[in-house]
């Protein structure tokens, strides 16, 4: 079965609203001790002019819309298989992030057991403006049914 029909399926926008320490708490977990991310006086003295947030943060937005996109596929045939964050400017304490999760590609490899599909899942947030902040890109890999037996 193939899954070029997922293309253009789109969850619910969902509203994030980042706050300071959020940041803080996200840059502990994943054991980042970067002051620009929990340091306002030291985040003032550099070129971001304040705290930003980690650059895999949205990875924490994302979340919200899992649930809410159901791509019709068996979960046990999906692998995770890279992250890309793209960004047009940092993420800040007060931002009021808008995030849309979409199926914006889908394309086929071999591999030694079988063709194996790609989805590209892009969140996509902007701010209260609509300006483009960043784009978060999944490549999910739907492992064809002989390559999971």
């Amino acid at each position: 079965m193939s899954v070029a029909h997922l293309i253009g399926k789109a969850g619910k926008p969902y509203t994030v609203e980042v706050e300071k320490c959020h940041i803080r708490q996200f840059a502990q977990a994943i054991g980042d001790t970067n002051p620009l991310y929990s340091d306002e006086e030291f985040a003032k003295k550099t070129v971001h002019g304040g705290i930003i947030a980690p650059p895999t943060f949205p990875i924490a937005m994302s979340e919200e819309s899992d649930e809410d996109l159901d791509l019709g596929l068996e979960y046990s045939r999906m692998l995770h298989g890279e992250q890309r964050f793209i960004y047009t400017r940092p993420i800040r304490p007060g931002d009021v992030l808008t995030c849309q999760l979409k199926v914006t590609d889908v394309y086929e490899r071999e591999g030694k057991n079988g063709t194996m599909e790609f989805i590209v899942m892009d969140t996509e947030m902007t701010d209260a403006a609509g300006a483009h902040v960043v784009t978060s890109r999944t490549n999910i890999i739907y492992r064809s049914v002989s390559a999971n037996a």
